[in-house]
């Protein structure tokens, strides 16, 4: 989740420059201390699963919190509308089979809306037929996932949305 815009690597580079000045200045070192509040340090992504199977939803959980990625979970297009009031994801996966608004049909009011339209989502369903796999591309994701996928796949995936969006 990007609340903030990170400093870069200039602004790094400059307070990382002005601390070296400081130090030279008065002969020291630079403490720890300065040098921990002028390094950059990076926001945790969040993950939002929208999946009405809660052991899904739960597996896919796990996958993302062990290497300190935010995750967040819906169960339907409802939960989602309240999670995206609050919060913009970096990465959405979207399963097919929701109830009421189905996931291809979200994708497309996803990708469809100004604000919300860079978010890569990536569609997860069982359904694995050239047809299917279609419809999710055509609804706007930008991976088309199928159960069951191997942990290290999804994982794959989600890191490769995320440094496409970071490039773009």
């Amino acid at each position: 989740m990007n609340t903030k815009k990170p400093s870069g690597d200039k602004g790094f580079a400059k307070q990382v420059a002005a601390l070296n000045r400081r130090a030279l200045a008065q002969s020291k070192v630079v403490s720890l201390q300065d040098y921990r509040s002028a390094t950059p340090h990076a926001e945790a992504k969040t993950i939002l699963i929208i999946d009405d199977d809660v052991s899904m939803r739960n597996a896919i959980k796990r996958i993302f919190e062990k290497d300190n990625f935010k995750v967040l979970a819906a169960c339907n297009a409802l939960e989602f509308s309240k999670i995206i009031e609050e919060t913009t994801p970096d990465v959405i996966l979207i399963d097919v089979g929701l109830p009421w608004v189905n996931g291809l049909e979200l994708c497309t009011l996803l990708k469809s809306h100004a604000g919300l339209k860079d978010i890569p989502v990536a569609i997860v369903s069982g359904n694995k037929t050239e047809e299917d796999i279609r419809k999710g591309y055509d609804a706007g994701a930008d991976q088309y996932v199928t159960k069951p996928f191997e942990v290290d796949d999804i994982y794959r995936i989600v890191v490769e949305l995320l440094e496409a969006k970071t490039r773009a």
